[in-house]
């Protein structure tokens, strides 16, 4: 077996981890900003900028995954 033969398995290994950390990452820190919303509402205008920020750059971790993945499956890094 080519190693070629295992770039689609390789990018599907890439997106499926990428996308479950994602959703993993943005969830908790979703719940956090809610129970720490619920505490103190006073500071919720901070901690809803800075859970924006942070949703950005974990999403931001995913496409560049995605981005990688996609460059191996369509540059054929490996030859044909």
């Amino acid at each position: 077996m080519s190693p070629a033969t295992f770039v689609p398995l390789a990018c599907a290994v890439i997106i499926g981890l990428g996308a479950l950390g994602a959703c993993i990452g943005i969830g908790l820190m979703g719940g956090r900003y809610m129970d720490g919303a619920a505490r103190q509402p006073e500071l919720m205008d901070r901690l809803q900028t800075k859970m924006f920020l942070l949703a950005g750059l974990i999403d931001a971790s995913f496409l560049i995954g995605v981005g990688i993945a996609m460059m191996f499956a369509f540059a054929s890094p490996f030859g044909s």
